[in-house]
């Protein structure tokens, strides 16, 4: 996780005009990296504009930082890729090429809804797999973003595996827990 700016030159109003605040403003981790809070401290408060709510103590003041909290989130978890032969397949066209590129590479295809306990669960051992055996492609399919591809190749429960090699073309399909993966 990169660590916040450390000073903002300006902090802009809601409104069209805005006004700069000097001195720069240094930005303090009130609480730890998972929090969301950042202490903002100055000299003075007399430069802030007057549409800004909080609450002051001393020379501190305590705002949530929306903007920076979402520059700074750590991806979600299906959004990690555990390396090169991990993909995201985000259309028809690009799963059938993928699958046409492999050759005769075994491709492990994961059916996966970012909704999903079961598959959430999942994850990092399919992350653990795909980093201990690089010659095996992995393709990730989020069912919610590609549901006609899904209806297509069948995908009716989450999570749900489809391998395939080369010309043999599909090998097996199957759904699996975590319970059931070893």
């Amino acid at each position: 996780m990169s660590p916040p700016p450390t000073s903002f030159r300006s902090l802009y109003a809601s409104s069209s005009t805005h006004t700069p605040i000097s001195p720069p403003i240094r930005i303090i981790p009130l609480l730890n990296s998972l929090n969301r809070f950042y202490g903002l401290s100055f000299s003075t408060s007399s430069f802030l504009p007057s549409n800004l709510v909080f609450s002051t103590r001393k020379q501190s003041l305590c705002i949530k930082v929306q903007a920076l909290a979402a520059e700074t989130e750590q991806p979600k978890w299906w959004e990690k890729k555990a390396g090169p032969n991990m993909i995201d397949i985000t259309s028809t066209e690009q799963f059938l090429n993928a699958l046409k590129d492999a050759g005769d590479r075994l491709v492990i295809v994961d059916f996966y809804g970012t909704w999903c306990g079961s598959c959430r669960a999942m994850f990092p051992k399919l992350c653990k797999t795909a980093e201990e055996h690089p010659e095996i492609l992995f393709l990730k399919v989020n069912f919610d973003e590609n549901k006609s591809l899904c209806k297509s190749l069948n995908v009716k429960v989450l999570p749900y595996f489809q391998l395939y090699r080369g010309s043999d073309g599909q090998v097996d399909s199957f759904s699996c827990s975590l319970a059931k993966a070893r």
